[in-house]
């Protein structure tokens, strides 16, 4: 049985852990409220980006259409593009993205295909090169700014181009987690190069007449929704990051609270046993005297 001085030893040590964890709530519960708002306010301009997309994808097909669009003609080579946070102590967000992301990969190499990584922030990585050593091809380390922004997704995004132009891969997924709320956060896996053609055009009693060509358009248009739909996973990352830090701080500060109830009882406990064990002594010695 632990003596009382380590049991005061551990009551303090799991009282300091508390106030670490109840101050790490308190600023993520602080960012959220920023992030959630930059993440939902994203939203309606990427679906209107899409529906703009499906309308001039419509009126494009075969030769004309950008290589974007169209892909490489081959379906071989994959390149899974994993959003990962750069921090930890926020839940089980990481390896929900891993493991979707390994499920993905798995259904790939199942079907023959090739598969590759390309990930965007560091927790992601341990993992995914024990289980896919050599597979790593490439990375965008986010870490060095504070809030990643939409220079950082242009970043990305050009690189990602250039890898497709050079080559490198027919199809790129993108795995991201999805805000839904404090509790919940949802691994998504959506393709994003080529850019996938809605399967309905965006229908309208107006017709439309570009100017430009549709093509021009297209050429244009198509990085800016490869950076867009990086930058609304970059978004939706920072948002899921608080709300799952903020989730677990607070499940940490609870259980620390019981933990720290139960080892007093405990201290207390063997605090009254010494004490009975002491006068018992004295009672029995002065007995004898």
């Amino acid at each position: 049985m632990p003596s009382l001085k380590e049991l005061k030893g551990r009551i303090n040590s799991v009282k300091s852990t508390q106030k670490i964890t109840k101050a790490k709530q308190m600023v993520s519960a602080a960012k959220l409220r920023r992030a959630q708002a930059a993440a939902e306010a994203a939203r309606p301009y990427a679906a209107r980006l899409t529906a703009v997309m499906a309308s001039l994808a419509a009126k494009v097909a075969g030769d004309s259409a950008p290589r974007l669009l169209a892909g490489t003609g081959a379906d071989q080579r994959h390149l899974l593009v994993v959003v990962n946070t750069d921090k930890g102590l926020c839940g089980g967000l990481n390896s929900n993205l891993v493991k979707a992301a390994k499920a993905k990969a798995q259904e790939l190499q199942a079907a023959g295909k090739q598969v590759t990584f390309f990930l965007v922030g560091k927790k992601g990585r341990a993992p995914l090169s024990r289980e896919f050593p050599g597979l790593i091809t490439g990375g965008f380390d986010t870490s060095t700014v504070k809030t990643p922004g939409f220079a950082e997704a242009e970043a990305i995004a050009n690189e990602l181009i250039g890898l497709f132009e050079a080559g490198r891969f027919d199809v790129a997924h993108l795995i991201f987690p999805v805000f839904k709320s404090a509790l919940a956060q949802e691994p998504t896996v959506t393709q994003l190069i080529p850019v996938p053609a809605p399967a309905e055009a965006g229908k309208g009693d107006a017709v439309v007449e570009y100017e430009p060509g549709e093509e021009e358009i297209l050429a244009e248009l198509l990085p800016r929704y490869v950076r867009t739909r990086l930058f609304g996973a970059l978004l939706e990352r920072e948002a899921s990051e608080q709300g799952a830090s903020m989730t677990a701080m607070d499940n940490a500060t609870r259980n620390a609270g019981e933990l720290i109830n139960k080892l007093t009882i405990q201290y207390n406990r063997s605090r009254q046993a010494a004490i009975t064990t002491e006068l018992i002594e004295i009672i029995a010695g002065a007995e004898a005297l």
